[in-house]
Formats: C-alpha cells, sequence, structure tokens
C-alpha cells in the first residue's frame, strides 16, 4: 500500500449527485481463501471455498466454508483507515461480553491492509435467521409486537450497560483501553469518532478534531467546522469552473452551517475543563433497519442484528430515537383496506426488492406500514420506559433532536432556507416565547392531495 494513499483501493463515483464509494480493485478470492487457511488453521488437505455473500457500501462479505464451520470474511475498504474496522471488532467483542444482544462472534480482525487480501477485514461468525424486512409481511400483529419489544429489551439492556458496566462517558467510537495494563481485557473507551459523514469523498481530509468529544458542543462544532471547510472548498471550484449553480448552492450551504454553528450553545453549552466534565453516552446503533435484524424462519425471534460499522457511544438523548423500522412518513391510525387498492403491475412487481406484492400495488404496502409503525411505536416506548426508567426522562426534550435533525440539511441543497429560518428564529427567541419547532419550518402547507388508488 503506498504510504502517501492511506486509503489505497477506494475511489469515487461521479456518475452519481451522491458520494458512491467504488473498489478501483476486488479483493481475491484466492487471497480470502489464503487468510481463512491461516487463521483457522485449516489442515492443507482439507477443502476451504470462498464464495461471495453479499455486499455494503463500505464492505464485501464472503462465505467461507471448511472443516471448521461457515463463517463470514467482512472486507473493507479503506473509509476511515485503521479505525473503522478495529472499531467495530472493539464494539462486537464489547457487545458480547456484557450483553445478551445476538451479534456476531469475531473470530480475527486486521485493521490494516498490510496482509494478502490488500484490504482490511473482520472474520465473524455466520448468524443464523432471514431479514425481517424478508419477512415482515407474513408476520401477524401479533408476532410483530413481539419483535419489537425483543429489539426495546436488547436496546434497553445495551442503554443499561453502556451506562453501568461501560460507565461511556464522551461522544465516539468504541476502542481498546490503552490506558489500561492489559488493554485487550479492559472495558473499551470512546475515542476517534467513525461515521460515514466524517469519512466521505469531501470531509476525510478537513482539518477537525476527530474525537473523542467530551461533549454534543464539542461534536457538534467539529462536524459544522467540517461542512464548513467542505463548501468552502467547493465554492473555490465552482469560481474557477464559472459554475453560478453550485456556487450559489455551496454558498448557501455554508451560510446555514454558519448559522448553526452559532446557535450551538443555544442547545448544548460548552464542557467545563476536566475530564470528569465528559458527558455520560450510551452506545447507540444508527441503522436498526429490517434488513439488519435477523429473524427465525418460523417466528418472529429475533436472532441477530448487525452492521455495528460505524456505532459509537452517543448522548442518552440520541437513544430516545425509536428504531429505524418504526419510523414512518406520517402517522396512520385506519388500517388501508386492501380492496380498494388498485392491483400490481410489472413496474411494481419489479421496483420491490423481491418482495411479494400479492397482486396489490406500492402503495398499498407503503400506507400499510405507516399503519404498523403508528400501532408498533407505542409498543416499543412503553416496554422501553419500563425495563430503563431513564430512557422515558432523557426522552423529554425535544430541542436537541431538532437541532440534530438541522444538521442533516446542511448540504442537502433542499429546504436549506426553511432550515435557516427556524435557526433565526430560534436565536431570535426570547424568554416566555414558545421555542420554535423544526417541523413547523419544514412543513409547507399542507394541501390535501387528490390520489387515485
Amino acid at each position: 500500500m503506498p504510504e502517501d494513499n492511506p486509503r489505497d483501493g477506494l475511489a469515487w463515483s461521479e456518475a452519481s449527485f451522491w458520494d458512491i464509494p467504488i473498489w478501483t480493485r476486488e479483493p481475491q478470492l484466492s487471497a480470502v481463501e489464503t487468510v481463512c487457511r491461516r487463521v483457522l488453521a485449516i489442515d492443507p488437505k482439507d477443502s476451504c471455498t470462498v464464495t461471495s455473500f453479499d455486499s455494503g457500501t463500505w464492505n464485501k462479505l464472503y462465505l467461507v466454508e471448511s472443516p471448521a464451520g461457515r463463517v463470514l470474511m467482512r472486507v473493507s475498504l479503506p473509509a476511515d483507515p485503521k479505525q473503522k474496522v478495529l472499531g467495530e471488532a472493539t464494539t462486537l467483542r464489547w457487545i458480547r461480553d456484557a450483553t445478551d444482544v445476538p451479534v456476531p462472534d469475531v473470530i480475527a480482525f486486521d485493521d490494516s491492509q498490510d496482509n494478502e487480501i490488500t484490504f482490511e477485514w473482520i472474520l465473524m461468525e455466520l448468524m443464523p435467521g432471514i431479514p425481517a424486512s424478508k419477512a415482515w409481511r407474513k408476520m401477524s400483529m401479533s408476532d410483530k409486537k413481539s419483535f419489537v419489544e425483543q429489539v426495546a429489551q436488547f436496546q434497553a439492556q445495551l442503554f443499561q450497560q453502556s451506562s453501568e458496566v461501560g460507565q461511556f462517558r464522551s461522544i465516539g467510537t468504541l476502542y481498546p483501553d490503552q490506558h489500561s495494563p492489559e488493554p485487550a481485557t479492559a472495558t473499551p473507551k470512546p475515542g476517534h469518532f467513525v461515521d460515514n459523514s466524517f469519512f466521505s469523498k469531501d470531509h476525510f481530509s478537513c482539518q477537525i478534531p476527530r474525537g473523542p468529544y467530551r461533549s454534543c458542543h464539542e461534536w457538534f462544532d467539529a462536524y459544522l467546522e467540517m461542512i464548513i471547510q467542505a463548501q468552502t472548498e467547493k465554492m473555490r471550484i465552482a469560481q474557477e469552473e464559472e459554475d453560478e449553480d453550485d456556487l450559489d448552492e455551496a454558498e448557501a450551504c455554508r451560510a446555514l452551517a454558519q448559522k448553526l454553528k452559532t446557535a450551538i450553545p443555544i442547545f448544548f453549552p460548552p464542557p467545563l475543563h476536566g475530564g470528569e466534565s465528559a458527558e455520560q453516552t450510551v452506545l447507540v446503533h444508527n441503522d436498526l433497519a429490517l434488513h439488519n435484524i435477523l429473524v427465525d424462519r418460523d417466528s418472529a425471534k429475533v436472532t441477530a442484528i448487525l452492521d455495528w460499522e460505524c456505532v459509537s457511544a452517543k448522548p442518552l438523548w440520541l437513544a430516545t430515537k425509536v428504531p429505524e423500522f418504526l419510523r414512518g412518513e406520517e402517522d396512520r391510525d385506519e388500517e388501508p383496506q386492501r380492496s380498494i387498492y388498485a392491483d400490481a403491475s410489472e413496474d411494481d412487481e419489479e421496483e420491490d426488492n423481491g418482495l411479494d406484492n400479492e397482486g396489490k400495488n406500492g402503495l398499498y404496502w407503503i400506507h400499510l406500514m405507516e399503519y404498523e409503525q403508528t400501532q408498533l411505536r407505542p409498543v416499543y416506548t412503553a416496554k422501553m420506559k419500563e425495563l430503563w426508567p431513564q430512557w422515558g426522562k432523557a426522552a423529554s426534550s425535544h430541542r436537541e433532536l431538532d437541532f440534530y435533525e438541522a444538521l442533516g440539511w446542511c448540504e442537502s441543497g433542499w429546504k436549506i432556507q426553511r432550515v435557516a429560518n427556524w435557526a433565526d428564529a430560534v436565536m431570535n427567541h426570547t424568554e416566555g416565547e414558545e421555542f420554535p419547532q423544526l417541523e413547523d419550518y419544514l412543513s409547507a402547507p399542507r394541501v390535501q392531495p387528490k390520489i387515485s388508488i
């Protein structure tokens, strides 16, 4: 690996509006086999079969079958070299040691590219079950409630163990405690913050603190400074290319980031000096979608929770968000009547990721999911409050969540002015007035659409 390019093997597609990572070279199956034979101590006379299993934005998964059993090799792009893989392995091992949350056992890993595969990798247990996204439509509402309560049980345990056993303070990804006499067996500590937004194409080279952050104030100050630097560079390029549209958009994005940076103290006071002032945090899975949760084929039993690669210790108020699979576009209190929806067309079948539409168009399934999410969110919140009362107390304020959501609009190019108007209202807010709600500014005047179903 060239010393001057720690992200060797990673490039970016220019065919999309978004920054999409691409592999400049493919991991070789023979190299994966070589590593697995060495790590698993497979006899040269025994077979070892490696086949492609799945792929994600930053990873390629390979199924490895040998007399030692069936395991997964996860090969990763150098998104955040030496940090992302080490953080994920550390996180998985701590979860297995401290909780009953079903996550893969990490057999071995290499957080460098100095190996036969020439990429970072993790060798892990192959977990049983199928993605809940494939089982969901066949599950009864009773099974879905059971599924939601199981997820809540795992979440409550994860949060409780984070605060009581891990005693995590500061915001950051978990790493071995290098100050301990025995780092490998000591409770890990939050450190360098690993996150998609921090290692994207335009953000990785920005000169900002990378964690751990003692407080939300430090975290969001670093994040917004990163946005400001990235948009300043985009403005420079747009000026050179005389692209007025790109220049206007970059200026608007930077202006919003600067405005939100000024508003940080309204939401998050600066931290006091000294390590004892660091904020209490808990481990928060940032993508609890149905495809990242495995269930038993014949029941609603959760068999695994996957995708811990960018999971970090974060503040308690952020842990109060409901999981991704329970977040709907709108509340729907009445169950949609299947008979009034149009039948599925050929296009509906092709666009639904291979799921069985059972002859109904996509709108029916969208509305049904919104109805189910509306019914299931109270199940989740009730279970969380029962199992971890601190969760209910942390959920009392929505101001922090508003600010967190506003950050996500900084580089969107859409609704930027509405978020800027909200930020202005926040900074002009006076004591005794109702505090501005972001949703009031994001929502356009609602006109009831005429939908033909």
